[in-house]
């Protein structure tokens, strides 16, 4: 319990010390500063991203990743969002590029790029980019398997259309889900 209060005072000098922190922001950067100290001490990597778990999920990691820099002022400035969207539509472009290119080593990189931006932008807009990607999931099963009603009350499977028809089927299901 004593390790458990001296780590707490000592990662709260704006609390317990003479340390001034007016803002989040600023809590956040002595906090990261106190915690790199102590990994100094114990030999440990400096790196203030080496506490985050390799065993993260992606989307998580690339949160956490992203967090961690801007606790250090390495973040887009606040205000506009122009210029995050501006680099996902860099990074899009750059994925279109390399799509075109056939290699999978490439792709595979500038695809991760555009996902690593767009979980950017939801930690700007304060969405969770698990829940929002799961909750398009859900979205997507439920207006499919509406597809799926309407094909069997047709005594087919969506098999048998064409895109065209599929997609009238997915403006339907859209509208069911409306209602």
């Amino acid at each position: 319990m004593r390790a458990i209060c001296d780590k707490l005072i000592r990662r709260h000098p704006h609390v317990f010390g003479q340390v001034e922190a007016n803002t989040s922001e600023e809590v956040l950067r002595n906090w990261e500063k106190i915690k790199a100290q102590e990994r100094r001490e114990k030999n440990k990597s400096t790196s203030i991203l080496s506490g985050i778990p390799d065993g993260l999920p992606p989307l998580l990691k690339a949160d956490r990743i992203q967090a961690k820099a801007a606790h250090v002022g390495f973040d887009w400035h606040e205000g506009s969002n122009a210029p995050l969207f501006a680099k996902l539509d860099e990074e899009i472009n750059e994925l279109k590029e390399a799509a075109q290119e056939n290699n999978p080593e490439h792709l595979a990189d500038e695809l991760g790029d555009v996902l690593f931006m767009t979980v950017n932008i939801a930690r700007r807009l304060k969405v969770d980019p698990d829940a929002a990607l799961n909750g398009v999931c859900e979205k997507f099963k439920k207006r499919f398997q509406i597809m799926e009603d309407l094909a069997r009350a047709e005594n087919k499977n969506l098999s048998d259309y064409t895109l065209e028809e599929l997609d009238s089927f997915w403006d339907k299901a859209k509208e069911i889900l409306k209602k």
